[in-house]
């Protein structure tokens, strides 16, 4: 009994789901018809449409190739328009130009008339209206000065002549006579009203500066007789200095250099105003006679001797000599103190020393010395008594 109860159920529930199945494919079935018919309907409504889009389309064509056609027309026009805008842009800037150039020819020939008839209201103070009137194109020429001084000229000689009558104005000749007349106008310059003003003070500063050039020279002349003068006397007193001091110079260099030759050379003996000395310096045993080849104390011996030979020759009164023994031997020394003893008899010497036998020949000595307390000192002691 339960097993035939769960197969009725089973039964029952299958059935069930035939009935559902069934209804399901009924169901189905009837989607499907709907779906056909509508189909149906969708491509009948298709080709109606693709009828209507086809001829839209051959429409839109043919409206399209009109546009097209238009469109081109138009840019055709566009263009012809934008040239023939660019053609007249630029006729319309030279017109401009033009009209510019034109204003500014006008006002520059405005402002050189307004600039001529100031120019002879000035110059020749009548008005244009008269200047015209007289001397217009219609007004016949008179004959030039040159035809009427030609005609004077014959009738002084008594020749039958007739005045040269005027003639009508033409423009080229009377622009060649304005050319001649402007150069001769240009030749003769500005008439100056207040030449004879100037003329009489130039004259006057010209008489000034010609008295004060003839003083000038005057002067000078004055002044070259002076230099020569000068001159002269300098020559005379340096040719006779230099002689003295030459013969001089050789007799103190052989008492200096025993068996020496020393002497003073002239650079130019033609001119004694501008020649140089040179001197010549031979110690004994040597053949050297420039002064940079000899040693240090040679050189000094040889400047004392140019000094003591200056001094002989022109004496005076006293002498200061400064550390003049300084690069001297003793044999050197000696000679140069016996120098300035024969110095010592006609001038007096003041000698600054610190060589031993140039204090012993002296008849003072004056010296500097410092106490222990750093205060100097300053000592002197005679040597000889005074004569």
């Amino acid at each position: 009994r339960p097993l035939r109860l769960r197969t009725v159920r089973a039964l029952r529930r299958q059935a069930h789901g035939e009935r559902l199945a069934r209804s399901r494919a009924a169901a189905a079935a009837a989607e499907r018809e709907r779906a056909s018919e509508v189909a149906r309907l969708v491509v009948d409504a298709g080709h109606v449409a693709a009828g209507r889009i086809e001829r839209s389309l051959a429409a839109a064509a043919a409206e399209r190739d009109e546009i097209q056609a238009a469109r081109a027309e138009r840019e055709r026009a566009h263009t012809e328009a934008r040239d023939t805008t660019t053609k007249l842009t630029a006729l319309l800037e030279k017109l401009t130009d033009a009209v510019h150039r034109d204003e500014m020819v006008r006002q520059q020939t405005r402002m050189r008339l307004e600039q001529l008839t100031e120019k002879i209201l000035g110059d020749h103070g009548i008005g244009v209206d008269d200047l015209v009137a007289e001397y217009g194109p219609e007004v016949p020429v008179p004959p030039s000065a040159a035809e009427t001084a030609e005609y004077e000229a014959a009738r002084e000689r008594g020749e039958q002549v007739s005045a040269p009558p005027p003639v009508p104005f033409d423009r080229p000749t009377q622009e060649r006579r304005l050319k001649r007349a402007e150069k001769d106008l240009s030749l003769l310059g500005k008439v100056n009203p207040l030449a004879l003003e100037e003329f009489a003070a130039l004259e006057e500063r010209y008489k000034f500066l010609s008295t004060q050039l003839e003083d000038l020279k005057n002067t000078r002349r004055d002044l070259l007789t002076v230099v020569r003068e000068v001159d002269d006397k300098i020559l005379e007193v340096f040719t006779t200095a230099y002689h003295d001091v030459a013969a001089e110079f050789e007799t103190v260099f052989a008492t200096l250099f025993p068996g020496g030759d020393g002497r003073l050379v002239l650079t130019d003996p033609d001119d004694m105003l501008t020649t140089g000395i040179e001197v010549e310096a031979r110690p004994p045993g040597k053949k050297v006679k420039r002064l940079s080849l000899l040693s240090g104390g040679e050189r000094s011996l040889t400047a004392m001797a140019l000094l003591v030979a200056i001094f002989r020759a022109r004496p005076s009164p006293f002498y200061v000599l400064d550390e003049i023994e300084a690069a001297l031997d003793d044999v050197n020394l000696r000679r140069l103190i016996s120098l300035m003893e024969e110095l010592r008899t006609t001038s007096q010497l003041i000698v600054i020393t610190h060589q031993k036998p140039t204090m012993e020949v002296a008849d003072a000595l004056y010296g500097v010395s410092m106490r222990g307390d750093g205060i100097t000192q300053v000592i002197s002691q005679r040597l000889r008594p005074a004569s």
